[in-house]
């Protein structure tokens, strides 16, 4: 089965150009100006007018199942994924069960086989206890080990120092590790409940959850990664202070989400707790100089930290709605917003949402547009405006903070391993689930 994706403007390592692409079983076999058309596809996709890129891939995720399929599940948001251009990703382990045994971490691998539209992945969940099962897993299978050092997630908050010290020098993996402390955390909302109740105003979200909070918990990981040699990822960076204390030049990265760049608290007037996640969305400030470090290399990752909810859990303020957001249908449209913002580039976009994710996981044969690399492509076309109402919404939550909002780019297409699992043409009609485990090769 031979497919020519034809004549598109395409953005990888560095570079636009025009080109076609020719894919095999899968495969891309080749990049070209001008396609040997002696040999007849069987498939043609005209990419005139698009840009090409490579599939996006997600590195934080949450699709919620096992045990939470209310909100959202392995089929639902990886339909969602598709239609995002996203075609690989990562999932967390604060499932029901939570993803902290070898037996849970298979549970939700065979899941995915039968039921992901797009390429999956999922980290193994540090606890206070479980650092000795780490020896047990199959390195070629997970991104890495993902470590709450501030959360409500139960025995998935790690914060004794025995218990950090132990995760820290015994995962040779990444550690993607989500910082906040949860003292501070806990008397800011003491302090808040005096002054408005048991259920204070979501605008004041980000004073409780502060940016001292965060600072004090990314400090204490970055410590610990020097100390060890830890190949630390710090989850969802929200703070400008957090930026300056990455130590350039070492194993310690960051990640950036989607709602942190695009939004700030002052749109908790608008929207509430639609956008209420951990760590809080901060200030106008936080944001600008989060959207500088895109460039600069403080920042080596763009995820979403999709959280989907019911709309019904999301009422309330800083004590009752819950902390999470859907974003994944809309990241990458969001993300080429800033580009036309001049806020970065298009190809520090696919650096920062493809090639980066690939590099720093060790992602085998994804993340690129090569020779030999599976195909996956997402095509998106400038200047086609269009609005976000809530039948297009993909996600089983069937809602989104980005309602309402016009956008001027559009994904035309997606195509994971070869195969398109999503066409623009007939936005509700998806593939067979085609997804792929994804395989890795990390650097020890």
């Amino acid at each position: 089965m031979i497919t020519l994706v034809k004549d598109g403007h395409i953005v990888n390592e560095g570079r636009v150009f025009d080109g076609s692409i020719i894919i095999e079983d899968g495969d891309i076999l080749d990049i070209v100006a001008h396609p040997d058309l002696s040999v007849v596809p069987d498939n043609v996709i005209d990419a005139s007018g698009c840009y090409v890129l490579p599939g996006i891939i997600d590195d934080h995720v949450h699709f919620r199942e096992p045990g939470l399929t209310e909100k959202a599940d392995i089929a639902s948001e990886s339909r969602a994924a598709a239609a995002g251009g996203v075609t690989s990703y990562f999932g967390m382990p604060n499932t029901m069960p939570q993803t902290t045994t070898p037996d849970a971490l298979e549970e939700k691998f065979a899941l995915a086989a039968k039921k992901s539209l797009v390429n999956y992945s999922f980290f193994y969940g540090a606890t206070n206890d479980n650092a000795d099962t780490f020896a047990q897993l199959d390195a070629t299978r997970i991104p890495g080990i993902k470590l709450f050092m501030g959360s409500s997630t139960g025995n998935m908050l790690v914060d004794r120092q025995q218990a950090l010290e132990r995760i820290f020098s015994t995962c040779h993996l990444p550690l993607m590790v989500h910082c906040e402390d949860t003292d501070i955390i806990n008397r800011n909302m003491a302090e808040a409940r005096k002054a408005w109740g048991d259920d204070p105003p979501v605008s004041l979200h980000a004073l409780i959850r502060s940016e001292e909070a965060c600072l004090s918990s990314t400090q204490r990981a970055v410590e610990l990664a020097k100390k060890y040699g830890t190949r630390l990822h710090i989850a969802h960076v929200s703070t400008a202070e957090e930026l300056e204390i990455l130590p350039p030049g070492t194993s310690v990265t960051a990640e950036a989400t989607v709602g942190h760049l695009y939004f700030t608290q002052l749109d908790h007037e608008r929207l509430g707790a639609r956008i209420k996640v951990n760590p809080a969305i901060k200030t106008p400030v936080d944001q600008f100089l989060l959207r500088q470090a895109l460039n600069d290399g403080r920042i080596s990752v763009v995820g979403t930290d999709h959280a989907p909810h019911l709309l019904s859990q999301k009422q309330g303020g800083c004590g009752k709605a819950a902390s999470g957001m859907p974003m994944i249908q809309f990241s990458l449209v969001t993300m080429l917003e800033l580009v036309d913002q001049g806020v970065l580039s298009i190809t520090r976009l696919v650096e920062l949402m493809a090639h980066n994710p690939a590099r720093l996981f060790g992602v085998e044969r994804r993340g690129f547009l090569r020779r030999g690399y599976r195909a996956d492509i997402t095509i998106v076309r400038p200047r086609v405006p269009w609005t976000v109402t809530p039948d297009i919404i993909v996600s089983k939550c069937k809602w989104s903070p980005m309602e309402g909002h016009e956008y001027q780019w559009r994904v035309e297409r997606t195509l994971c391993n070869g195969c398109t699992v999503y066409n623009s043409d007939s936005p509700s009609i998806f593939a067979d689930p085609v997804g792929e485990e994804i395989r890795f090769c990390h650097e020890v």
